[in-house]
């Protein structure tokens, strides 16, 4: 199998550990372990604890010079048992070995903000930290005995800062730890789909308030990052069987593999001939889904989806996600934009996790990356249970912030108010959530293309490519069977939409050139879209309001709604127009207040750049330049896929000339004949047996190079004819306005005429 793989170790985020830091004491080696090792003290405590003075006797006995302790662990436990008492954080700092043996004799404990951040400590790393360390001389030493005792032979207890409060000492670094049975508690939850604040949220009502979890939130996600390495089970080799399977048939199917095929350490991504084609016609907007999760084996199945021409999802690849660490997820991302020939999509839209986030701002630098609302919006009735359940009105309220606010200012107004009115303005979620706004407001993204067709509504729930066929109790062997199922399900609602909007007509709502022009180049749901758009001009009123020089300002308003008006800058000569509402940059079609402009400036016709290829109905038309790199054969003969979507694609342009006039209907129908014939013939031959014969065939008759010189003048020839077309449609334009212009000068004449008979 042509696999990709990548070998990577399993990524584990990393605490902040505090290290490299200047330690003042004892001239001997220096032990740079993290604050945190009160997790190896806890996972032995049942045996340190018969040891440690601190479990058997008093629990308030305080630390004294001379204390003895059965072992190095016991004193470690002891001392961090009266940190979290007094309030403050306890980290191993350096140690004297044996020089008969090697062992540690002798062991320092200090205060976490002993000594100082080294200079140009921050550069070193590039996540910028807090200075912690204040020069704090607490700290306690012992030394191992003769006897074999550990006795502490120094104590200093006083400290330069203010110890923390018990009710916050949960928070610091060595009293946090992820216990055994909380560990198991979190894998049920996490293997159920649960998210980190779900998950402690369960385990802070379990624990009887946060300060008996013994760990933060921070924990509880580094704890369940590092345990999201997963594995196939059994179903892994039905994974393999099918992409070896799928390889074999389709030779434009790409499939890789993190690690190997044997042992995959990461993730499994494919894409077939099918999602490959529609990407160089679609690709402009990307969702990318992680929603989707077999529960068997927790392994989440992750496609890449968008938006067909009918605005319809369509597919552009799959991945099983083995690892969602931060470097898994750049891998999954750079070899989907390999298999896609490394076009760049203008926007992409995930959930809001942190480690996506990373890895798309890695991958995506100049991509436009949307957080799906409907996440945002699942996770606010869990984050904001308790308001909703104190105030109904509240959710009511915060979605129409959201939605229904049309500017920037609108939003952060009633923004403002929401949360004052509700006492919301030190909740931490709400906060965090208005720091990224501009990833998730609708009113920040309209000047991007995502390819909906409404922009409050947008991304409201993830593209549904595989809904109905796939849910959280799909296992590894029944998805690709509902894979299948999906995909070929998908193709037959396309070809029902092509066939609808070629053989059947709209009914027209007004006499407007316009629309008849729009019903002609759009898909059936773009055009009624469309004709919505322009059906609501008759109660969207254009006034202008500056029409100095060649751009003039128009305002438009509905009827009764003048708080709510829209401005729109109209270039006269180029007949370009751009509106507040940005719906155009938004969703790729024109929106009611240009096209109330264009009524009160007799634009007769939708410019051509107002009308977006994807959203017609000849969308998939034109040459693939990038065959090659798609590893597509030029002549599409070896795929069942390609060879179907080929012939349809040219019969449906055949049956639109063909069915012009009578004559040319004749003439077509006498050469469906003589083709069906031929093809009849060629059956009869067994031309169609043989593929692999077809094939070496078609190499002997025509080499690569011929085949490259083929493609480059049926490309010049296209070049071409897009030109005279364009050069057409200005010289038409020029002629209409000048038509305009004639009957303007017309119609002032006949005025004048009337003016003068009545004088």
């Amino acid at each position: 199998m042509d696999f990709e793989p990548l070998n990577i170790e399993n990524e584990v985020m990393e605490f902040a550990m505090g290290s490299g830091e200047e330690d003042n004491g004892l001239d001997l080696e220096h032990n740079d372990e993290y604050e945190g090792y009160n997790g190896e003290m806890m996972e032995n405590s049942s045996a340190a604890g018969r040891d440690s003075l601190a479990l058997n006797g008093d629990p308030n006995l305080e630390p004294s010079e001379g204390m003895e302790f059965d072992s190095e662990q016991a004193a470690r436990i002891f001392y961090n048992s009266y940190a979290r008492r007094i309030g403050f954080s306890t980290r191993v700092s350096v140690y004297q070995r044996s020089r008969r043996d090697g062992s540690i004799i002798c062991r320092q404990i200090v205060c976490s903000r002993e000594g100082f951040r080294r200079e140009g400590g921050e550069n070193r790393s590039k996540r910028q930290r807090t200075v912690t360390r204040v020069g704090c001389k607490a700290q306690m030493t012992v030394k191992k005995q003769n006897s074999g005792k550990w006795a502490v032979t120094k104590l200093v207890k006083e400290h330069n800062h203010d110890l923390v409060p018990p009710d916050k000492v949960h928070c610091l670094r060595s009293h946090r730890h992820v216990s055994g049975p909380a560990r198991s508690l979190i894998d049920t939850l996490q293997a159920a789909g649960m998210g980190p604040s779900g998950v402690m949220s369960v385990l802070i009502k379990e624990s009887g308030g946060i300060n008996n979890v013994g760990f933060t939130k921070v924990d509880c996600q580094n704890y369940m990052s590092s345990s999201r390495q997963r594995t196939l089970g059994s179903g892994g080799q039905h994974i393999f069987d099918y992409l070896k399977r799928m390889q074999g048939e389709d030779p434009g199917f790409f499939c890789a593999v993190q690690g190997d095929s044997e042992n995959p350490t990461g993730n499994i991504f494919w894409a077939d001939a099918n999602s490959r084609v529609n990407y160089q016609y679609f690709g402009d907007t990307v969702t990318f889904d992680t929603a989707y999760r077999t529960n068997r084996y927790r392994v989440p199945f992750a496609p890449f989806t968008g938006w067909n021409h009918h605005g319809q999802p369509v597919l552009f690849g799959c991945a099983l996600l083995l690892n969602e660490s931060e470097s898994s997820f750049v891998w999954l991302f750079q070899t989907w934009l390999a298999a896609m020939s490394d076009r760049h999509p203008l926007s992409i839209t995930t959930d809001q996790d942190r480690i996506i986030r990373a890895a798309v701002a890695q991958v995506f630098p100049r991509t436009r990356h949307r957080f799906c609302k409907w996440n945002v919006f699942r996770e606010a009735q869990e984050k904001l249970f308790l308001v909703n359940q104190s105030h109904v009105t509240f959710e009511a309220e915060f979605q129409r912030c959201i939605n229904l606010t049309e500017t920037i200012d609108e939003f952060e107004s009633s923004w403002e108010s929401l949360l004052e009115k509700y006492n919301l303005l030190d909740n931490e979620w709400l906060q965090s959530m208005y720091n990224a706004r501009q990833q998730w407001v609708p009113v920040y993204l309209r000047d991007t293309f995502f390819g909906e067709m409404s922009i409050t509504q947008g991304s409201d729930s993830i593209n549904s490519f595989f809904d109905g066929f796939i849910n959280a109790s799909t296992s590894i062997q029944v998805l690709l069977k509902q894979y299948e199922k999906a995909t070929a399900s998908r193709y037959e609602k396309e070809v029902k939409a092509d066939y609808d909007t070629i053989n059947t007509a709209p009914v027209l709502k007004t006499p407007s050139p316009m629309e008849k022009q729009a019903a002609n180049l759009y898909t059936r749901k773009i055009f009624t879209q469309f004709q919505e758009e322009l059906v609501e001009t008759l109660a969207n009123p254009a006034t202008v309001i500056d029409d100095g020089g060649s751009e003039a300002l128009y305002r438009v308003a509905k009827f009764g709604e003048d708080h709510k008006a829209h401005f729109i800058k109209f270039n006269v000569f180029e007949r370009k127009a751009s509106c507040s509402c940005q719906m155009f940059e938004f969703s790729g079609i024109i929106c009611r207040h240009i096209l109330a402009v264009f009524r009160v400036t007799n634009v007769l016709t939708l410019p051509s750049h107002y009308i977006l290829k994807r959203w017609t109905r000849n969308a998939k038309s034109g040459v693939i330049l990038d065959e090659h790199t798609l590893g597509l054969p030029g002549s599409s003969q070896e795929s069942l896929t390609a060879r179907y979507e080929n012939l349809r694609r040219e019969a449906i342009k055949y049956v639109e000339e063909g069915a012009a006039s009578t004559h040319i209907y004749n003439v077509a129908m006498d050469a469906l004949h003589e083709a069906a014939k031929k093809v009849y013939a060629a059956k009869k031959q067994g031309a169609g047996v043989t593929p692999s014969t077809s094939v070496k065939e078609c190499q002997l008759q025509s080499s690569s190079v011929e085949q490259d010189k083929r493609i480059e003048e049926l490309t010049a020839e296209l070049e071409n004819a897009s030109q005279r077309c364009e050069a057409y449609r200005a010289s038409l334009l020029a002629v209409l306005k000048d038509m305009e212009e004639e009957k303007l000068k017309i119609a002032v004449k006949v005025q004048n005429t009337r003016l003068n008979l009545k004088g």
